[in-house]
């Protein structure tokens, strides 16, 4: 066995210190030095993991002695920043969702990681996640038939960013799954939201993507809901599956329901239309913490070579459809054509 891979991360705060817990437990990985700017959070690290260097600032952790991969867990805005100054070290970089604020910033980590030859992988968690893996191989495989729409729910009372609006927080997730599991290539997009909390930064957003072959993804994505929601459904024309992320055990609902259409009626449309209700399936689904496994994922492919599920190119996907969003959100909800 390959000694493990020297890691450092940036950021240990609210999703951070949650990397930072998989990360230091895996056999492949060793996790030398941490850096946050804050002084309570670095109190806490010193006291939960004496045995970690913690540097005083950015430049000394990526100096630290060993350090292959980079971790970026801070606010969206320092993350194009950071990582390029990782790459250009020579380091792997892990960096968390959305990979950068601009199109333009994540165009150019993508290359730079590209011309170093150094993997650039983006935290979009749900890639990695049993029920939403379940999901995506029964559409794949065809078990659905084919892929009409899908929308999701992301909503809850919190946490509310003042560096981002929901958007940018919220709907990276769905906007990865979205283009996992639809054929075809995202052509336009469109949102609409308001800012009801703090002026000029969206907390409740509807947005809709148009896919080639006429499928839809529809994303709701709020901090200003009095339920927390993690759903997704996705509608074929077989079968129908919703995840619940929330639920306990049972996360994956599959329904065996569909509509027909007796062409032979067409005369009479409303006849021509039948409902088949069929089973309702719950099948068993991995228990394995989503997160510790895109963290094994981003290690054995440092160790293996092998390029990143959720890789720069994947999170310039990601990027482009958010970036037409935010055009979109700014102008009223006008349909922005994403192919140019």
């Amino acid at each position: 066995m390959s000694d493990p891979i020297g890691l450092a991360q940036v950021g240990v705060g609210y999703w951070g210190k949650n990397l930072l817990r998989n990360f230091t437990k895996l056999r492949e990985a060793r996790v030398l030095a941490v850096f946050d700017h804050e002084a309570r959070v670095r109190d806490e690290i010193r006291r939960e993991y004496p045995q970690l260097f913690q540097a005083r600032n950015y430049d000394e952790m990526l100096a630290t002695s060993g350090v292959e991969a980079v971790v970026i867990a801070t606010d969206t805005p320092h993350h194009f920043g950071l990582a390029k100054r990782a790459l250009e070290q020579g380091k792997h970089v892990f960096v968390e969702k959305p990979m950068t604020q601009t199109l333009a910033e994540s165009e150019e980590l993508a290359s730079l990681a590209e011309s170093r030859e150094r993997h650039l992988m983006v935290g979009h968690l749900l890639l990695y996640h049993p029920a939403y893996r379940f999901v995506e191989d029964a559409v794949r495989s065809g078990k659905l038939g084919e892929v009409y729409y899908l929308y999701s729910v992301r909503a809850n009372l919190g946490i509310v960013r003042q560096n981002e609006n929901v958007l940018e927080s919220l709907a990276p997730h769905d906007i990865a799954v979205a283009v996992a599991m639809l054929p075809g290539k995202a052509l336009a997009v469109s949102a609409q939201g308001s800012a009801y909390l703090q002026p000029g930064i969206e907390d409740v957003c509807f947005t809709t993507i148009f896919f080639e072959g006429g499928a839809l993804a529809h994303l709701h994505s709020s901090w200003l809901d009095p339920n927390k929601i993690r759903r997704l459904t996705v509608v074929g024309s077989e079968k129908m599956a919703v995840v619940d992320d929330l639920e306990g055990r049972e996360k994956v609902r599959l329904y065996d329901r569909d509509l027909t259409i007796d062409e032979s009626h067409y005369a009479d449309f409303a006849g021509a239309i039948s409902v088949r209700a069929g089973d309702i399936a719950i099948p068993r689904i991995d228990s394995s913490e989503p997160l510790r496994l895109e963290c094994k994922h981003f290690v054995d492919c440092i160790r293996s070579g092998s390029s990143p599920r959720s890789n720069g190119s994947s999170g310039l996907e990601v990027m482009r459809i958010l970036s037409g969003a935010q055009a979109s959100l700014r102008n009223g909800g006008t349909v922005v054509d994403l192919r140019h």
